[in-house]
């Protein structure tokens, strides 16, 4: 399975891909990959990053890295539940969602947690919270698309952009403009959902991310073959290229 593309929030040419069974990681924009060995069987689902803290949600719960993501460890102590489809952070705040315990929050760097929502829905991927208001959360959803939550994942609405969707992505100095994909569809709002625009993007690709330091850069993922190839759009996703 093919889970996340992501890219680091402190290095825009550091790009991340991660599935069911491995990681690979790029410090050149995507043209050339190696594995992360501390992540095999992660099944890496959604990434935060910090300063120097990077997580990493999957099946067996919460990997995290103190060092940059050079090196990272399982650490579920304290969780109300190992299976992690969604994870989410800012400063001390962090979001995770599980089908087996509901929305999950800490506010002290994961020391302790609370179930802020008994049912997680179908959330999954990486949890988008607001660097202005960390009850501020966008989250993609597999049935409803992307959705939001201003109480700290409390309560949610359904902001849409396309069904199936596996991933969201924004620009962090304006968090009404989104990117929602999934299923080989994806979708832009620069209004917070009140209306959307499909994107042309390359045949087959599952995910799309904006580039959080340059929002009209763009990067795709196909899953092929059990690898993922990574195309790259500079122009909105007008046109599309190998990195």
């Amino acid at each position: 399975d093919f889970h996340s593309l992501v890219v680091d929030t402190n290095d825009e040419a550091h790009l991340i891909v991660g599935g069911h069974e491995a990681v690979s990681e790029s410090f050149d924009g995507g043209r050339t990959w190696q594995e992360v060995p501390t992540l095999r069987n992660a099944d890496a689902m959604g990434w935060a990053f910090g300063a120097t803290r990077v997580l990493v949600g999957g099946h067996p719960g919460m990997h995290v890295s103190e060092d940059g993501g050079r090196t990272f460890a399982l650490r579920n102590a304290g969780l109300p539940a190992t299976d992690i489809h969604g994870i989410g952070s800012m400063g001390d705040t962090i979001y995770a969602a599980s089908p087996m315990a509901g929305v999950l929050a800490s506010t002290d760097g994961g020391e302790g947690w609370e179930i802020r929502r008994r049912t997680a829905g179908q959330l999954m991927g990486r949890m988008l919270v607001d660097p202005s208001d960390a009850n501020h959360v966008v989250a993609p959803d597999m049935q409803a698309g992307a959705v939001e939550s201003l109480d700290g994942g409390r309560t949610w609405k359904v902001l849409g952009g396309v069904r199936g969707a596996m991933w969201v992505s924004w620009d962090p100095a304006d968090s009404r403009h989104l990117i929602v994909s999934g299923l080989g569809a994806a979708a832009e709002t620069r209004d917070g959902g009140g209306t959307w625009s499909r994107l042309n993007i390359p045949a087959g690709a599952a995910l799309v991310e904006m580039d959080p330091s340059s929002p009209t850069t763009l990067y795709a993922a196909i899953h092929r073959d059990g690898r993922a190839v990574v195309r790259v759009s500079r122009d909105g996703g007008k046109t599309w290229s190998a990195p």
